[in-house]
């Protein structure tokens, strides 16, 4: 099947719906340093998601890019959610059993 002949939602194909597209626009995030109290944007990249078991164990990090420190957050489902979608590379955390 080619992507032309696929349909979407009003029978609008995949080429016609992508055809205006130029580029993409990058995701960035803002984010805060609790030890410089830094305030900044981050690109997807600069940001890693940890999923664990419970809420206690997800959280995301980053390194403060104005005093170096290493950041690490809880992060609850609307977070979660956000970094996903914006392309945050995830690892999902194992219990010990």
């Amino acid at each position: 099947m080619s992507e032309s002949s696929v349909s979407g939602a009003g029978g609008m194909s995949v080429a016609a719906a992508f055809a205006g597209m130029r580029s993409v626009s990058r995701v960035t995030f803002r984010a805060g340093c609790p030890d410089c109290r830094g305030s900044f944007e981050l690109a997807a990249a600069a940001l890693r998601l940890a999923i664990g078991a419970t809420s206690r164990t997800t959280f995301y990090s980053f390194t403060c890019p104005d005093c170096g420190a290493s950041v690490r957050k809880p992060a609850g489902e609307r977070i979660v959610e956000l970094l996903t979608g914006g392309g945050v590379r995830t690892l999902r955390l194992h219990s010990a059993v």
